[in-house]
């Protein structure tokens, strides 16, 4: 759109990314992030998304709270264009976080990735994410991750539960993660599970909500980000991380992330 805009910043004090997007139209595919993502969107028309195989709808003054690895789409059922503030907490923030607030180093768990009518975690939100974007580096802002995080259990977080996968697909993840960087085909990966292609494709897609193939890609763009962050040139991560070409990679981080590789890289040039 021509008159979207994107922003984003990382906070070395908090160690969280804060996207912030205005007027977009954008589709996002069936992907999944390897850290939380806690969102408010504060202006959209109805927008469709299937977060871990459960058909969901949002729109203005929703929290989303999506669990890391959940696979998750988000396509606009209209023309009304989004505007979406988003933070992304990895886990081990996150552990350390739980640990200070409930005195367990377990791993919440969101036990659904919409939350409304909370105008109390919304304003937090709101409030921590401008914050990071006019890079304030004041005792405010720590407090109120803390708040944030504090508010998020006592709506209803649970601990993480570690949910036991069929082996042929534990045997197919562990694979692609050690493979990322090569040219994978669904014969080797059905080799791989000691199933027939198909067989291996349907269960795989119903037991993680995604194809092998998104799969593998969105591993890709989970490792392109740490070399990114690193300052290393797009053209370099592509290849690095098994796209064919760096158009194909742009295009996928872009889908995927909502920023070019290049705009992502940005957030960690010292200043």
């Amino acid at each position: 759109m021509k008159n979207e805009k994107r922003f984003v910043k990382y906070d070395k004090k908090l160690r969280l990314e804060a996207y912030w997007f205005q007027g977009i139209l954008q589709r996002f595919p069936q992907h999944f992030h390897e850290y939380y993502v806690i969102g408010l969107v504060e202006k959209s028309g109805l927008r469709h998304m299937c977060y871990d195989n459960v058909d969901y709808y949002i729109t203005t003054g929703d929290v989303l709270l999506f669990n890391p690895c959940a696979p998750h789409n988000c396509e606009p059922m209209d023309n009304d264009l989004l505007d979406l503030r988003c933070l992304n907490i990895k886990p081990e923030i996150m552990r350390q976080a739980m640990l200070e607030l409930t005195g367990s180093s377990e791993l919440p768990l969101f036990t659904s990735p919409v939350l409304r009518g909370d105008e109390r975690t919304a304003a937090l939100l709101r409030e921590l994410h401008q914050m990071i974007m006019q890079e304030q580096e004041d005792l405010a802002k720590e407090e109120t991750l803390y708040f944030l995080l504090e508010q998020l259990v006592a709506a209803g977080i649970s601990k993480m539960s570690a949910a036991t996968k069929a082996p042929p697909v534990q045997k197919v993840t562990a694979y692609l993660l050690e493979h990322y960087t090569d040219k994978v085909t669904l014969e080797e990966l059905a080799d791989v599970a000691a199933m027939n292609k198909y067989s291996l494709l349907r269960l795989f897609t119903k037991t993680e909500g995604i194809t092998p193939y998104r799969y593998l890609e969105t591993i890709r763009i989970g490792k392109a980000k740490e070399l990114l962050g690193q300052g290393l040139e797009p053209v370099e991560v592509a290849l690095m991380t098994g796209f064919t070409d760096q158009s194909h990679f742009s295009k996928f981080f872009k889908e995927v992330i909502g920023l070019t590789p290049g705009q992502y890289r940005t957030i960690f040039r010292v200043k």
